[in-house]
């Protein structure tokens, strides 16, 4: 239970003094008694409970701030919700460094990214900060502030703070998280392109001879940069004419080359090649892919794929055309031939059809131009009477 005590300090002798006396009719009296002898004297009233093991304590100027303070402290522990407010001093930047220091579940990308995102976003606006202190208004402005120039950015770092805030309320420092701006962790992406056949054939001519088969698979095969990457000879069946995915190769933001799994187990998985891509397969390997099972189908890196790239899609005349939007594209035209969620899922390595079922736009639009043809016949389809063969 929380303990109320009187604190009486004054000068005596001409010495400062102090004595506490317990909140009782024998102390408060005892305490009157002692403050007659002093000048100058005056009360204050502490509050102690012990919470998570330590004693806190808490000082009031008054008796009924005291014990309305006591009361609180009290139902607060019945609920679960009592915090140690010295615990909660640590700034943002400390709790944060330590709590990401501890993540060693994380992948070395998604690591990279934390540590820049904090680094650069968080701990220059609020790493001094204590973790008690941020309020929700003080985190809606910082991540205005960010989101007026990036706004994916911005939502990337609003999602890393509210996780380790998270943190912060599973360890007791705070009672609720700060971070409850509505919308803030939404990625707003805008609607990506989709490229024509013809489009792609001209890319794919732009690249390097080595690099020229990297975008046809990430169109036909609906391929990631990483599965590209991650691609081994053993990995392409030239006589079942399919590629597997099992590994994917991506860069950390130091450019730090890392091989891992896919993501999730929808990721790994076997897609048939259309058959427009044979020869260019069959050429590639031939020229540019070691014998051993192993050897890798592209032998470059994520930095030198994109520069290729980049070059290319301004040599074409698509300068804003992202090499991910070939994999968009595949999915758009597959959507178009008539395929289910299902099989778009299976195809982009899918873990939810809510990620595949954005595609299903392609057969919408591909209906209403159907209707729009169908409405075409309306006014020049000549009109024959029915004749009656009522007797």
């Amino acid at each position: 239970m929380a303990q109320i005590s009187l604190r009486i300090t004054g000068t005596e002798n001409g010495q400062r003094v102090t004595r506490t006396f317990r909140d009782t009719d024998d102390g408060r009296s005892a305490a009157r008694t002692f403050a007659k002898r002093l000048k100058d004297s005056g009360t204050a009233y502490d509050v102690r409970t012990r919470i998570d093991g330590r004693v806190v304590t808490k000082t009031f100027r008054t008796r009924r701030d005291a014990s309305a303070h006591a009361a609180i402290i009290e139902g607060d522990k019945l609920r679960g919700a009592a915090i140690d407010p010295k615990r909660a001093r640590v700034t943002v930047e400390d709790f944060g460094t330590d709590w990401l220091a501890k993540r060693t579940d994380l992948a070395a990308t998604t690591s990279s990214l934390y540590a820049h995102l904090f680094d650069h976003h968080i701990v220059p606006a609020l790493g001094s900060t204590a973790v008690g202190s941020l309020s929700t208004a003080r985190v809606r402005s910082w991540n205005a502030g960010i989101a007026k120039e990036h706004p994916t950015t911005a939502a990337k770092a609003y999602r890393l703070l509210a996780t380790i805030m998270r943190s912060a309320v599973d360890d007791r420092l705070i009672v609720q998280s700060p971070c409850r701006v509505k919308g803030a962790a939404a990625e707003e992406a805008p609607e990506r392109a989709v490229a024509s056949v013809a489009e792609v054939e001209a890319l794919a001519d732009a690249m390097p001879q080595e690099l020229r088969l990297a975008v046809l698979l990430a169109a036909w095969c609906q391929l990631r940069r990483g599965e590209l990457l991650g691609l081994r000879r053993r990995d392409v069946d030239e006589v079942h004419s399919t590629v597997s995915v099992a590994v994917t190769r991506t860069a950390t933001l130091d450019g730090t080359e890392v091989e891992k799994g896919p993501k999730t187990e929808a990721g790994k998985r076997t897609i048939a090649v259309p058959s427009n891509l044979a020869a260019a397969i069959a050429d590639h390997l031939d020229r540019f892919v070691g014998a051993r099972p192993d050897a890798r189908v592209f032998d470059t890196d994520t930095r030198a794929l994109r520069r290729a790239w980049d070059a290319a899609r301004v040599a074409v005349g698509l300068p804003t055309l992202h090499l991910h939007d070939l994999r968009h594209s595949g999915l758009t035209w597959s959507a178009a031939t008539g395929a289910t969620v299902a099989e778009l899922m299976h195809r982009a390595g899918h873990k939810s059809p809510a990620a595949a079922l954005r595609y299903q736009h392609a057969t919408a639009d591909r209906d209403r131009a159907l209707a729009d043809a169908l409405a075409e016949l309306a006014p020049v389809a000549e009109v024959t009477p029915i004749r009656s063969t009522g007797k």
